[in-house]
């Protein structure tokens, strides 16, 4: 089922979160073949995209089969902000997500992120600016609060009064960075007082969790992020549950290596070998997870640089699983 965003855009229950430093092109072409039916990008810098930056530039590659795209901006600054904006008249996209929720200190400490869960009040004013020149959708991503969630539902509120059309909320707080437990009971709050969607995140790490989510929150839409990673299978996994409670049957070894050439193949046809093959390797480290007798090959994954050398790796994955 699918839920709309004021009339004018629907969006699934399962979306593939914005990562940054992964959400490429090629991760987010091999996740739509695995049945992703919603992808965003990395995290844009409005101050870096309003000066058309060449690796901001090179984070937006899309194409013709990239579709529904959403995009996430990071800023704090509302000049840079509608600067960025003017930029993105011409590209293509369906969602504009505000980003106050990352924690990480480099994001934070300028006052961008989830530093915004500090003052809702700037936060709801940065919102009225965008959606007022924004062409699509706009939503917020949130999390509980700074470092408790006493004031989750006046943020999510103000954000809401702003003129969004959904908010998507993190289970947790700044100071928790991906630490503990997600507080289900917190989200749950905050869509009762909402009456725009609400899309929620944290901790889904299969299709059971999914659910969880869903039954514990009464969300709209989760989206999935760390759950995803060496794991496009969960797309799929998670809608088989949701319709029918089945749990569909892990991959085996070989649909875990063939993935594993194709994702490398996208990976070099868009950066080209070397860099393509490089950017490769955290994959190769997260397709690997929680197989036996890996860790000789996760050691050495560092040291390849061909394309060639990453798929003999891959090779000897299967021979050390198979033995």
């Amino acid at each position: 089922m699918e839920k709309c965003i004021n009339n004018s855009f629907k969006f699934p229950r399962v979306i593939l979160a914005s990562l940054s430093g992964i959400s490429s092109l090629p991760f987010r072409r091999l996740n739509r073949e695995a049945g992703c039916k919603f992808a965003f990008l990395e995290m844009i810098s409005a101050r870096s995209l309003s000066y058309s930056s060449k690796r901001t530039l090179e984070m937006m590659q899309s194409n013709s089969d990239d579709f529904p795209l959403g995009l996430q901006l990071l800023g704090e600054q509302s000049c840079y902000i509608l600067k960025a904006l003017e930029k993105l008249k011409d590209y293509k996209y369906d969602v504009l997500d505000f980003n106050a929720a990352c924690p990480q200190k480099k994001i934070t400490g300028h006052g961008k992120g989830a530093a915004l869960l500090k003052n809702p009040k700037k936060l709801q004013n940065l919102l009225k600016g965008i959606v007022k020149v924004a062409t699509v959708p706009v939503t917020v991503k949130l999390r509980l609060g700074w470092d408790n969630e006493k004031h989750a539902v006046d943020i999510a509120k103000h954000a809401q009064d702003a003129g969004i059309s959904a908010v998507c909320i993190h289970g947790r707080t700044k100071t928790q960075g991906y630490r503990g437990s997600v507080n289900y009971s917190a989200i749950k709050k905050v869509k009762a007082s909402l009456d725009i969607p609400v899309i929620a995140s944290g901790d889904i790490w299969s299709a059971q969790l999914a659910k969880k989510m869903f039954d514990e929150t009464n969300c709209d839409a989760i989206t999935v992020a760390r759950g995803v990673l060496g794991n496009p299978w969960i797309f799929n996994e998670i809608d088989e549950f949701l319709n029918t409670g089945k749990i569909l049957p892990r991959p085996t070894i070989k649909e875990v290596s063939q993935t594993m050439r194709h994702h490398l193949g996208l990976c070099v046809d868009f950066y080209g070998e070397k860099i393509g093959t490089m950017k490769f390797r955290k994959f190769f480290i997260w397709y690997t997870s929680g197989f036996l007798k890996t860790k000789p090959l996760r050691l050495s994954v560092a040291g390849i640089k061909t394309k060639l050398q990453m798929l003999n790796l891959i090779d000897k994955f299967i021979t050390f699983q198979s033995s």
